[in-house]
C-alpha cells in the first residue's frame, strides 16, 4: 500500500462570511423543497447528486434558464446501463450552443435578452498587450448579435450546414468569438489552436477532422515579437491539399482596420471577402439533438497524434450553469477575465461564462508586458470579479515579489480561479498573506479537456485549507482506486480509504463526457483512453487523494507519472511543492520523473532544476535539495539524481510535460507532436539518460 502519509489539516485561510448570500446555498434549498429532503452539509448534497443522478441533472435543468425546445423525457439518463456505453441524456430536447449565448431562456424554454443580456449592455471588452490599459473594442450584446449573425450567414451562403466542422488558429479576439458562435449557430462543429502552435502541430488536427474552413490570424502578436502568419497559412494549404471538403482560409486581421494582403496566396480568403456573401444578419439558430457535437478538443499529444475529443451540445451549456453559478459564483452582474489561449479548454471555460449575462474581457498577449503590474492594474481598471489564471502566472509574481493587492485596486475581485497545474501550499498561503485580498475566493480547479468541467473544484461555501482542491464538483462520482492492483485489462477496482493516495476514477456517467473521438479507430481510442483499465469505469489518468478531515481534492501528478522507487509510489507534486516552499529564491522551475531502463532492477528518481539567471548549481545546492526533501517527507523519497536542465519542456499552454521525458531516460526514443511549445528541450534529456549510467 502507498506511503504517502495523510496530511495534518493545513492551514485554514479563508470562509465565506455570508454563505446564505451565494447561488449555491439558494439552489441547495430549492432542491430540498423539490425534493422534500435534508440537505446539511455540502458532502450531503454531493451524496444526493451522484446516487440520484436523472433526479439532480433534472433539477438543473428546470432550476438555470436555458433555451431549448422538444419535451424533457424522464428519466433524464438510463442509470442502470453501463458506463462505458455511453449514455445519452436529455433525449428528445434540442438546444444551439449559440443561443444559449447569446439568450437566457424564460420558464418555457423560449429566448429572452434579460437579465444581463439587453441589447445596450456591454458583452466583451478587448485589450491587447501593449494598449497601455486602452480598451480596443467594447462590443454590447446588441452588436455582438449582429456581427454573429452576419458571419453566419455568410457561413450558410458558403455552404456550411450543420455537422460540418470550422477550425480556427487565432487569438483570443472578437473576431475568434464571433467564428465559435456563428459556426455552432448553424449546427456546425468548431475547434480552435492557438498561433503559437507549429503548422505540423495544427495539420495534426486538421487531418483528423476535415474542416470546411480554417480562419487564421494574419499576424501574430506576443511579448512585443509581431510574426506574419502569411507563411503558416501557405504552409496549411500545402498540408491539407487533397482533403475531402476543405474549402480554404480565412484570414481573420489581427488589428482592425489593418488586414495583410493575401490577395496573392492560394485558397486564402480575406474576412472582408468572407463576409460579403452575407445577405443580412439575422440570427437563424439551428437547435440540435442535446448530445450532438458542437466542439472538438484535443489531447496534449505531447508522444504522439492529438486525440480529437468531441463534446455534446446540451451537457456543455447545463454543466457550464452548474460549475459556474454554483461553484463561483457568477452571474450577469459579473465581469470575467480568463488568460488563455484559443487551444485550451479554458478558452471554452470563458466562453460559458457568457451563458450567465456576464461581461467578457478578452485579453491578448503576454501578461508581463510593459511589465509584471501593467496586467494587474487592467484588473482593477475593469473591475474584473472573476480572474481565470495559472499557478506558474501566480508563482511568477511570488518570485519578484509583486503583490496585486498592493498595485491596484482589487476590492470588486470576487474569486480567482486557478489551474493548468498544481498550485503548491506556498503558492495558497502568498495569495493570502501577501498577494490578493483576503476577502477573495481562491477556486483551484482540475479535471479539463477530457470532460469540459471540473473534477477537483473549489465551493464558496466550504473553508478554504491550503492545498488542493476544496471539493468534488456535484454530479461527478469520484473516487480513489488503488493502484497497487496491477495487471490485465477490465479489471475490478478497489476503493482506498481517504487519507491514502491512488488513481482518480468517476464511477457513474455525466452529462459532459465526450461523445466520441473524432477520427480513424476513434471508438476503439476512446475506450482504450478511459474504460480500458478498470470495469466499467472512467479512468482519467491522475493520482490523487482526498483528504480524511476536510475531504480536500489533492492531484499529486498523472497516474502515468507516479513515482515508484522501491515499491513507494507517490506524486511529484510532493518534490515540487518541496522545490518551490524552499527554493523559490535560487530554482525558477523543475521537473521530476522516474527512471526504469529496461535491465534496471528497480526505478530511480531524476529531479532536475531550472536555476534562475544569476544563480548556480552546485553540490551544496543538491545535498540542500535532498535533505529538504528527506526532511518533508522520507528517505525513498529523496532523488537519486539531481541535475540541472537548461529548459523544461511544455506545452504551448505552459503546462510541464513530465511523460516525454520519463520515457526518454527510461531509454525510449520519442517523436514529439507539434503541440510541444519547446520540442527542442528534449534533447538534453537524451543525454542526461547516459549520465545516469
Amino acid at each position: 500500500m502507498a506511503t504517502t502519509k495523510p496530511p495534518p489539516v493545513g492551514r485554514k485561510l479563508w470562509e465565506n462570511p455570508n454563505p446564505e448570500s451565494t447561488q449555491l446555498y439558494k439552489f441547495t434549498r430549492a432542491l430540498e423543497a423539490r425534493t422534500s429532503r435534508r440537505f446539511p452539509t455540502y458532502f450531503d448534497l454531493h451524496d444526493f447528486s451522484t446516487s440520484r443522478r436523472a433526479q439532480f441533472w433534472k433539477f438543473c435543468f428546470d432550476h438555470f434558464p436555458m433555451v431549448y425546445s422538444g419535451a424533457v423525457l424522464e428519466p433524464v439518463v438510463d442509470e442502470s446501463v453501463r458506463m462505458d456505453s455511453i449514455p445519452r441524456w436529455f433525449q428528445g430536447v434540442q438546444v444551439n450552443f449559440a443561443e444559449n449565448i447569446l439568450f437566457v431562456g424564460d420558464k418555457d424554454g423560449k429566448p429572452v435578452k434579460s437579465p444581463g443580456k439587453e441589447d445596450d449592455k456591454i458583452a466583451c471588452t478587448q485589450v491587447r498587450e501593449g494598449s497601455f490599459l486602452e480598451p480596443i473594442k467594447q462590443v454590447s450584446w446588441g452588436e455582438l448579435r449582429k456581427r454573429v449573425g452576419r458571419l453566419a450567414q455568410a457561413m450558410r451562403a458558403r455552404g456550411l450546414k450543420k455537422g460540418d466542422r470550422v477550425a480556427l488558429v487565432a487569438s483570443t479576439c472578437l473576431d475568434t468569438l464571433c467564428v465559435f458562435l456563428a459556426t455552432t449557430s448553424l449546427g456546425g462543429i468548431f475547434s480552435s489552436s492557438s498561433t503559437d502552435m507549429g503548422s505540423r502541430g495544427v495539420l495534426e488536427r486538421l487531418w483528423q477532422i476535415k474542416p470546411k474552413w480554417v480562419f487564421v490570424d494574419d499576424v501574430s502578436i506576443y511579448n512585443g515579437k509581431r510574426t506574419d502568419l502569411r507563411g503558416k497559412m501557405k504552409e496549411i494549404v500545402e498540408g491539407m491539399k487533397g482533403t475531402e471538403g476543405f474549402e480554404g482560409i480565412v484570414s481573420q486581421a489581427r488589428f482592425e482596420g489593418k488586414p495583410a494582403d493575401v490577395s496573392e496566396l492560394d485558397k486564402v480568403t480575406s474576412w472582408e471577402e468572407f463576409v460579403s456573401a452575407a445577405k443580412s444578419d439575422e440570427l437563424i439558430f439551428e437547435r440540435v439533438e442535446w448530445s450532438e457535437p458542437f466542439l472538438i478538443v484535443y489531447s496534449s499529444g505531447t508522444t504522439g497524434q492529438p486525440k480529437c475529443i468531441v463534446h455534446g451540445t446540451g451537457g456543455v451549456i447545463l454543466n457550464g450553469h452548474k460549475e459556474a453559478r454554483l461553484h463561483r459564483s457568477v452571474d450577469h452582474t459579473s465581469t470575467q477575465l480568463q488568460y488563455t489561449t484559443t487551444g485550451w479548454i479554458m478558452y471554452l471555460g470563458s466562453v460559458q461564462q457568457l451563458l450567465m449575462g456576464c461581461r467578457m474581457v478578452m485579453y491578448d498577449g503576454s501578461p508581463f508586458l510593459p511589465d509584471l503590474k501593467t496586467f494587474i492594474k487592467l484588473l482593477g481598471q475593469e473591475r474584473v470579479t472573476h480572474f481565470g489564471t495559472s499557478p506558474r502566472y501566480m508563482q511568477t509574481l511570488q518570485m519578484a515579489n509583486v503583490s496585486p493587492r498592493e498595485v491596484a485596486d482589487l476590492s470588486h475581485l470576487h474569486t480567482v480561479t486557478t489551474t493548468g497545474m498544481v498550485l503548491s501550499d506556498a503558492l495558497f498561503e502568498w495569495f493570502y498573506d501577501t498577494g490578493f485580498p483576503k476577502i477573495v475566493h481562491l477556486d483551484n480547479i482540475s479535471g479539463g479537456t477530457d470532460l469540459a468541467g471540473a473534477f477537483g473544484t473549489g465551493n464558496p461555501n466550504l473553508p478554504i485549507y491550503a492545498g488542493g482542491c476544496q471539493c468534488i464538483s456535484l454530479g461527478m462520482a469520484v473516487e480513489v482506486f488503488d493502484q497497487e492492483i496491477e495487471g490485465g485489462k477490465g479489471i475490478r477496482g478497489k476503493a482506498v480509504e481517504d487519507g491514502v493516495p491512488g488513481e482518480l476514477v468517476c464511477t457513474k456517467s455525466f452529462p459532459t463526457m465526450p461523445v466520441k473521438f473524432w477520427g480513424e479507430n476513434g471508438q476503439q481510442r476512446y475506450f482504450s483512453s478511459y474504460f480500458e483499465k478498470y470495469d466499467d469505469c472512467w479512468t482519467h489518468g491522475d493520482f490523487i487523494m482526498i483528504h480524511p478531515t476536510t475531504k480536500q481534492v489533492f492531484f499529486l501528478g498523472r497516474a502515468d507519472g507516479v513515482l515508484n522507487p522501491s515499491g513507494v509510489r507517490f506524486g511529484s507534486s510532493d518534490i515540487y511543492n518541496v522545490i518551490e516552499a524552499s527554493f523559490a529564491d535560487t530554482v525558477s522551475d523543475s521537473i521530476c520523473v522516474g527512471q526504469r531502463r529496461p535491465n534496471d532492477p528497480d526505478e530511480s528518481v531524476m529531479l532536475f532544476l531550472l536555476m534562475k539567471k544569476g544563480h548556480k548549481f552546485t553540490p551544496q545546492l543538491v545535498r540542500q535539495v535532498k535533505q529538504a526533501i528527506r526532511k518533508e517527507h522520507s528517505p525513498r523519497h529523496v532523488p537519486k539524481y539531481v541535475f540541472e536542465t537548461p529548459e523544461i519542456p511544455t506545452t504551448v499552454n505552459l503546462k510541464k510535460v513530465e511523460l516525454p521525458v520519463k520515457q526518454i531516460v527510461s531509454g525510449k526514443v520519442i517523436k514529439p507532436s507539434g503541440t510541444l511549445l519547446n520540442p527542442q528541450s528534449l534533447d538534453y534529456y537524451y543525454q542526461s539518460r547516459r549520465m545516469s549510467t
